[in-house]
């Protein structure tokens, strides 16, 4: 599973950038230390300093909402995901010879 979000800082100076960048970096390495994490990174819009990227891999959709929803993702994480751009950021990784997700309801009734 492969999650990429997308974020603006709330204001166009130096000290807005730095307080993201720095809380990006952050919340990487406590998902880094999450179970299930593959790999991710931090970067930085070229053309528009202020839209930044976090992306990560997951073993699975289940590791990463339990990443997400720890003590830990719930103080560190979640709070910078009010700069995050409203679109949907979690994608299935898609290899030759895989079935892909079909969209359907997931509760009965």
């Amino acid at each position: 599973m492969l999650v990429v979000t997308r974020l603006r800082t709330p204001r166009p100076d130096a000290a807005a950038e730095d307080e993201l960048r720095h809380g990006l970096l952050h919340a990487l390495g406590v998902l880094a230390a999450k179970p299930g994490y593959v790999g991710g990174g931090v970067g930085r819009n070229v053309d528009d300093p202020r839209l930044w990227v976090l992306t990560t891999r997951w073993e699975n959709v289940g590791s990463y909402r339990r990443a997400l929803g720890s003590f830990e993702g719930k103080m560190h994480v979640q709070p910078l995901m009010v700069h995050a751009l409203d679109e949907p950021s979690a994608y299935e990784v898609v290899e030759e010879g895989t079935d892909l997700n079909e969209a359907q309801p997931r509760s009965i009734g």
